[in-house]
């Protein structure tokens, strides 16, 4: 009997099994959704996911479901603790900032979070190219150690420069360590790793897994460490196109800043207790955290989060920072796809007649983040939000400026992904002359922007608003 012949004459059979596999799946995965799900919305939109769309809904929870892999989710709380043990880090009281922000600070610091520091010195960079610089100058000029961390390293142009420079420190006895996201560098090949190791570059992928698109709990932290003194961190990675040399992404405008002084010390730990759940190789000493001189005048603090914590420091300083405004809420970044709550406070400020601007693309290197972020504009749109899109090419900057007072920078985008799922960091500056100069950038930015007309975009086709609100469905996850 052939397969045709086998097919027809038991189609009956056959239909019935898979009906029976089909409320299987969907009655097991919607256990796992309540199971796992704490947020109500994140449950409703799962839910409805794995009931409207009958198999490819349960296998796209297994591919990006929160938690899907619980078990490293808890060897990293186990390694980290242990760590911190290891470690034995003190970090002292927090030097005190103005009193508008001095709960920021506490917020940042709740929960085994790092301290404001005092005595930094910080210099931005607004261009890949000066930042790219400025930190293979700093890997050049190593005595001890470089410590590296990056959610995507390519070994394109740009890449094999700052391998090559990874390379030279190694083999004139540096110890060098070079952390990547097993998801966001997964073409690196392991003929670099292995090129590196040989020049004795120690190499590290964060959370190996065997299906790229599985990629929550990844790790889309930058950071870079040189003798526990220079820290370098915000949100550039290693690759062309973060230098404005790839063409389809074309020029690329980004924030990254370089620290010295007693912060880099949050940035060093972060980085080893990475580290040390990546390898089992606890790094600990006086030379890795060596006694900081007051190198400048700002107030730096680390805040470092990730889905092994239930408090998402970065998120609350986010959502706080708004609720705390009392004149302008400024925020850029590349992907905005806020939880109800933050969304909340940034409707609330503008409807108090603050200035709330949002800048972000205008050309999108992801389409479903992108037009789930079209369907929330036109509720910040509604509340008096102006929102601008960035017309010159990737606009790639992530922070959070209010009333001129006080900044947050770092790796963390205003989506869900990055404020609940993804290991993020970011720096709080209370400080007006760091803020002053992100706000200037910021204006100079909005000159290369398009602002879009509240009335003009309510008439938007009514083919973009169903696509918005399809993708929107996918907001637990983006």
């Amino acid at each position: 009997m052939s397969f045709s012949q086998f097919v027809g004459a038991f189609w009956q059979d056959i239909a019935g099994w898979l009906l029976l596999l089909e409320f299987a799946l969907v009655g097991g995965t919607l256990l796992a959704v309540l199971h796992l799900k704490r947020e109500p919305m994140s449950a409703i939109a799962w839910a409805l996911t794995v009931i409207l769309l009958p198999i490819v809904g349960p296998v796209l929870f297994l591919l990006f479901g929160y938690q899907s892999i619980p078990r490293k989710l808890r060897k990293r709380q186990l390694r980290g603790q242990a760590y911190k043990k290891f470690i034995a880090r003190i970090d002292g009281e927090s030097a005190e900032v103005p009193a508008p922000w001095a709960v920021l600070a506490r917020i940042a610091h709740h929960a085994d979070g790092f301290p404001v520091t005092r005595g930094n010195a910080v210099e931005f960079y607004h261009e890949g190219t000066e930042a790219f610089a400025a930190m293979l100058q700093a890997i050049e000029a190593a005595q001890h150690h470089v410590h590296a961390q990056f959610f995507i390293c390519r070994a394109d142009t740009t890449g094999r420069r700052f391998f090559e420079g990874l390379r030279a420190c190694a083999r004139r006895g540096v110890e060098v360590r070079l952390l990547v996201d097993s998801v966001g560098s997964y073409n690196l090949s392991s003929r670099w790793l292995k090129q590196l190791q040989q020049d004795g570059v120690r190499t590290a992928s964060f959370l190996p897994i065997l299906n790229p698109l599985r990629v929550n709990l990844r790790n889309h932290r930058k950071i870079l460490v040189v003798d526990g003194r220079v820290g370098f961190t915000g949100g550039m990675n290693i690759g062309d196109e973060y230098l404005g040399l790839h063409p389809k992404f074309g020029y690329w405008r980004d924030t990254h800043f370089r620290v010295i002084g007693p912060g880099v010390e949050g940035l060093q730990h972060t980085f080893l207790e990475d580290w040390y759940f990546t390898t089992n190789e606890g790094v600990k000493g006086p030379c890795y955290f060596p006694p900081h001189t007051a190198s400048g005048s700002t107030l730096v603090q680390v805040v470092a989060s990730g889905p092994d914590k239930e408090y998402k420091s970065i998120r609350e300083t986010y959502v706080a920072a708004v609720l705390r405004a009392s004149r302008r809420v400024w925020i850029a970044s590349p992907y905005f796809v806020p939880d109800a709550g933050f969304r909340d406070a940034i409707v609330l400020a503008a409807r108090s007649g603050l200035d709330v601007r949002f800048l972000g693309l205008f050309r999108p290197d992801k389409w479903l983040p992108f037009l789930a972020a079209r369907y929330y504009w036109a509720d910040m749109l509604a509340a008096g939000v102006k929102v601008y899109q960035y017309t010159r090419g990737m606009m790639h900057s992530k922070y959070l400026l209010v009333d001129g007072e006080w900044a947050s920078v770092g790796s963390a985008n205003t989506d869900n992904r990055s404020l609940f799922l993804n290991f993020e960091l970011n720096c709080q500056f209370f400080d007006t002359t760091v803020v002053h100069e992100l706000e200037i950038a910021f204006l100079r930015d909005l000159e290369h922007s398009v602002r879009l007309d509240p009335e003009v975009y309510a008439t938007r086709p009514l083919v973009s608003r169903l696509a918005e609100n399809a993708c929107r469905l996918f907001s637990p996850v983006l």
